[in-house]
């Protein structure tokens, strides 16, 4: 089918935020190689071509989390057999962001598996990030649901960014979590923006949607009143024991097409090759960094699940010619 949407549109370089939905299904709708190459242009024009930013997540409190996301293994709600762990004491966590950094991290991701933090533990993770911040590194944290107050004590602490994903579109949403609504997550973006943090927003496909969905989920990040800074895009990892571990494989040029239309959408924001990684094979990889993504998860672990090894990344880096971003502290 021939594409309604003229190759010069989304060559031009204006951040919008007034998206429609014909719009983005028309950049879906476009044969791979000019999708490609229009996501190829905006990055180009807003980074250094061949610099990818590293991250590495630990995640510092694992399971018996009361959500019930269906794709994930640290609910109460699912039996995947998980080890729980309370929150980690500092000293550990701070050892793991010194390796971080010793690799290459320029930012370093701490998740906790909360519906909303406790007051005890909320109170032991901003000393956390006091920490991690004092080694240089950028901080970013993933601890559920938040409320006003509770931002503005983690941007005092040091935190620069704070993730919360949408997940997916708001039309398939309570397909996969009926425990907090879409809004509830907008409303956790809006509280985090106010106070003066960088949004890391996204959300995960494969997880049985429809590409109609995809192209919400999309077009919710990009309409937001700022963009978020950090933009990770998700594979869906099927976890035994979850709903969706039998999920029908996404295939992975849809996949390729979700990053290159997220960087037309978003030009200035980091797009991250996130979690489902360990499941692309080194040319997959490859053109998703030709579509746009500028950004990955470093290292052997992704919160519960496996991520490509460093030094296989290093290798990956080699081979393409890939450097690690530099990133200038505020």
């Amino acid at each position: 089918m021939e594409s309604t949407i003229e190759p010069s549109v989304a060559l031009t370089n204006d951040i919008r935020h007034d998206w429609q939905r014909d719009e983005v299904q028309a950049l879906f709708d476009l044969p791979l190689n000019d999708l490609l190459y229009q996501a190829q242009t905006k990055h180009r024009q807003n980074f250094e071509a061949n610099a990818i930013q590293l991250s590495t997540l630990l995640n510092i409190k694992t399971g018996a989390c009361a959500e019930d996301c269906s794709y994930c293994s640290q609910s109460v709600v699912h039996d995947t057999s998980l080890k729980v762990e309370p929150l980690m004491d500092e000293a550990t966590v701070m050892e793991s962001a010194r390796v971080a950094k010793e690799n290459g991290a320029s930012r370093f991701c701490m998740g906790a598996a909360w519906r909303s933090p406790t007051p005890k533990g909320f109170e032991r993770i901003l000393e956390i990030i006091n920490g991690v911040k004092s080694l240089g590194l950028e901080t970013c944290a993933t601890l559920g649901m938040l409320t006003a107050e509770q931002a503005v004590q983690l941007k005092q602490a040091g935190l620069d960014y704070y993730n919360h994903n949408l997940d997916t579109s708001a039309e398939y949403y309570d397909k996969v979590i009926t425990t907090r609504t879409f809004q509830d997550r907008l409303d956790t973006l809006s509280f985090v923006r106010d106070a003066g943090m960088k949004v890391c927003c996204g959300g995960i496909v494969g997880m049985g949607e429809e590409q109609t969905d995809r192209v919400g989920l999309l077009m919710t990040l990009a309409n937001l009143e700022h963009h978020p800074e950090s933009v990770p895009v998700n594979l869906l990892v099927k976890i035994e024991g979850t709903p969706l571990a039998e999920t029908e494989e996404l295939d992975v040029f849809e996949f390729i097409r979700c990053i290159a239309v997220a960087r037309i959408l978003m030009p200035a924001s980091l797009v991250r090759l996130s979690a489902g990684r360990q499941s692309l094979s080194d040319e997959a990889q490859a053109m998703c960094f030709l579509a746009g993504a500028n950004s990955i998860f470093y290292g052997e672990r992704l919160l519960t699940t496996d991520n490509p090894e460093a030094d296989a990344d290093r290798l990956l880096f080699d081979r393409l010619g890939l450097k690690p971003m530099e990133v200038v502290q505020a």
